[in-house]
C-alpha cells in the first residue's frame, strides 16, 4: 500500500473527526468537557465504549497473540461479564447517588484526602501507561505505513498522533469523544470483519466454511484446565472479572462517559449491553488470528525444513519455493508477535484490505486514547486543583487546556520509553501493569465498599506503595515459594487483598454509613 493512499485515507479520517468535534463543541461552556451536561443518550455511550474498551491493543495484539495462546484471551472475556456486572449494579449507585464529576471523590469521601490523593495518583499512573502503550501500537503503524518510507524518525510520528487527538478533543471533550468513539466503533468492527472476509478469500476458503475452519484449528482452544498454567481458566475467569472492574468501574476515563448518560437506569443500560457485546466482538479478533496464522504456515513450515538440507539443495529449494519467500519477505526480522497483522495488512492483502486495517487501528486507537487524556485532565482538575467546572472565566478554560497539553507531552514521552525497552506484546504488557498499579485502587475501593470501617487516612499512601512492591517479588520468586506456581494476570488481585489488609490493620472507628 503507498504511503500517499495511507496518509490520504489517515487525514480523510481525520478531517471526520474534526468535523464532529466542530458540531459537538458549539454552544458549549466548561462543564461540557468535563461532563457533557449529563444529557448523553445510553444507547450511544454503550456503542462509543465498545470502541474505548476494545482499542489497538486488541485490534493488533490479540490476534498476534493467537499463535502463542490459542483462544485462551477469550477466558478473561468471559471474566468481564462478572465484572461488568459488579460495576453496573455495585459502583454505579454509588457514583450517582453522590452525583460525582471524578470518580475519587468518594475516596475522599469515605477516607479522607490522602486516600483520595492516592486513587488520584494510582489513577494517572495507571492511564498514563496504559494509554501509552495502546497509542504505541498505532504509531508503528502509521511509522511502517507512511513515515519509514519518508525518513521521519518515531519521535516525529508519535508527536502527530498525539496532536491529532488533541486537536478534536481540546474544546467539548467529553462530549465530542462519546459521538467520535460511537462513529469509530463502527470503522473498527467495519474493518475486522473486512480482514476476515479479505484473509478467507486469500486462502480460498468459502464464506459458509469460514466459522467450520475457525473453529477446526487447533488454534481455536479456549479453555485451559491446567492449574499451574499460567492461563488456567479460573486464573483467567477471575483475572478478566477484576480486570473489567479496575480498568472500567475504577478508572476515571471509562467512568467519565458512563456518568454523562441522564440517568442511573440509562447507564446501566449502557454498562450491560456493552458488556454482552464484547464476546462477539473478541470472538472476531480471535478468529483473525487463526487466519492469520493458516496464511503464515507455508512460510512457517518452509522456513522450519531449511535446517534439514544439504549444502546442495539449498539453491534448488528456494527457487522451488521463490514465490512463497517473495511473497512474506516482509515478515523476516519480525520477531513480536504485534507485528504480524499489520505487517500482512499493509503488504501482503491488497488495497482494500490496507485501507480497512488503517481505518481500523486508527479508530481502536484514537477511541481509546482520546478519552484517557480528557480522563486525565479531569482527574488532575478536579481532584488536585479543585477546579470548578461550572466556571467560565479564561482562566479555567487556559488551566483545562494546559493541563490537556501537559498530559499529551507527557504520553509522548512515556511511548518512546516503551518503544525502545518493551520486547513483550502489547496486549501482554498493559495487563501486567494493571497488576500492580490498579491493584491498590481494587483494595480501597473494596474496603470503602465491603466494610463500615474507617482507616488511618495518612497510611494509605504507604499501604499502596507497600502492596504493588511485595506482588512484585512474590510474583517474581511464585514458583520457588508455591511449588511451581506461576502468577498471570492475577497479580491484580493479590495486589487488591493485601491493600484491603493493609488497611483493615489501620482500621478504627465506623464511618458514616450514607455513603456505603
Amino acid at each position: 500500500m503507498s504511503p500517499e493512499l495511507f496518509s490520504f485515507v489517515l487525514f480523510a479520517y481525520f478531517g471526520m473527526l474534526l468535523f464532529i468535534s466542530y458540531l459537538t463543541s458549539r454552544k458549549r461552556d466548561t462543564a461540557t468537557f468535563f461532563t457533557a451536561n449529563r444529557n448523553s443518550p445510553w444507547y450511544l455511550v454503550a456503542v462509543g465504549m465498545i470502541g474505548s474498551s476494545i482499542s489497538g491493543v486488541t485490534f493488533i495484539s490479540i490476534p498476534g497473540e493467537v499463535g502463542v495462546s490459542n483462544f485462551s484471551y477469550f477466558q478473561i472475556v468471559i471474566g468481564y461479564l462478572l465484572g461488568y456486572a459488579v460495576i453496573a449494579f455495585v459502583l454505579m449507585p454509588v457514583y450517582y447517588r453522590m452525583n460525582l464529576v471524578s470518580i475519587y471523590q468518594y475516596l475522599e469521601a469515605r477516607f479522607g484526602n490522602h486516600a483520595y490523593r492516592t486513587g488520584t495518583s494510582f489513577f494517572f499512573l495507571s492511564r498514563v501507561i496504559g494509554t501509552s502503550f495502546r497509542l504505541f501500537l498505532v504509531a508503528e503503524v502509521l511509522q511502517i505505513g507512511i513515515f519509514d518510507y519518508l525518513g521521519v524518525p518515531f519521535v516525529v510520528t508519535v508527536s502527530v498522533t498525539l496532536l491529532l487527538i488533541w486537536l478534536y478533543t481540546r474544546k467539548a471533550g467529553v462530549k465530542t469523544i462519546i459521538w467520535t468513539d460511537t462513529v469509530q466503533t463502527f470503522f473498527l468492527i467495519s474493518a475486522v470483519v473486512a480482514s476476515i472476509v479479505v484473509i478467507s478469500s486469500k486462502l480460498n476458503i468459502s464464506f459458509d466454511n469460514i466459522l467450520t475452519t475457525i473453529s477446526d484449528d487447533p488454534h481455536s482452544q479456549i479453555f485451559d484446565w491446567n492449574p499451574k498454567s499460567g492461563s488456567f481458566f479460573v486464573k483467567h475467569f477471575f483475572a478478566g472479572a477484576f480486570i473489567a472492574i479496575v480498568m472500567t468501574g475504577l478508572d476515571q476515563e471509562m467512568m467519565q462517559k458512563n456518568l454523562t448518560c441522564k440517568t442511573l437506569r440509562d447507564a446501566q443500560k449502557n454498562m450491560v449491553s456493552m458488556s454482552l457485546s464484547l464476546i462477539p466482538v473478541n470472538l472476531l479478533f480471535l478468529s483473525v488470528g487463526v487466519l492469520l496464522y493458516q496464511y503464515t504456515q507455508p512460510l512457517f513450515d518452509a522456513v522450519n525444513h531449511i535446517p534439514n538440507l544439504a549444502p546442495a539443495e539449498y539453491a534448488a529449494y528456494f527457487t522451488e519455493h521463490k514465490d512463497l519467500f517473495e511473497q512474506f519477505a516482509s515478515l523476516r526480522g519480525k520477531t513480536r508477535t504485534d507485528e504480524l497483522f499489520p505487517t500482512l495488512a499493509l503488504n501482503n492483502f491488497g488495497t482494500f484490505a490496507g485501507i480497512a486495517f488503517i481505518l481500523g487501528i486508527t479508530a481502536a486507537a484514537f477511541a481509546s486514547a482520546d478519552a484517557a487524556l480528557t480522563g486525565l485532565t479531569t482527574a488532575f482538575a478536579v481532584d488536585f486543583l479543585r477546579v470548578d467546572i461550572h466556571d467560565k472565566s479564561g482562566r479555567t478554560v487556559r488551566m483545562k487546556n494546559y493541563i490537556h497539553v501537559g498530559f499529551s507531552v507527557v504520553t509522548i514521552l512515556v511511548i518512546l520509553m516503551f518503544h525502545y525497552l518493551n520486547d513483550d506484546s502489547v496486549v501482554n504488557a498493559i495487563f501486567k501493569a494493571a497488576g500492580y498499579t490498579y491493584g491498590p485502587l481494587l483494595g480501597m475501593y473494596a474496603f470503602g465498599l465491603l466494610t463500615k470501617l474507617n482507616t488511618n487516612d495518612k497510611a494509605v499512601p504507604y499501604i499502596a506503595i507497600a502492596s504493588p512492591v511485595i506482588c512484585f517479588f512474590v510474583n517474581k520468586f511464585s514458583a520457588e515459594l508455591l511449588w511451581g506456581y506461576k502468577f498471570g494476570f492475577e497479580i491484580l488481585i493479590l495486589n487488591g487483598l493485601l491493600t484491603f489488609l493493609g488497611m483493615l490493620f489501620f482500621a478504627k472507628r465506623k464511618k458514616n454509613e450514607a455513603l456505603l
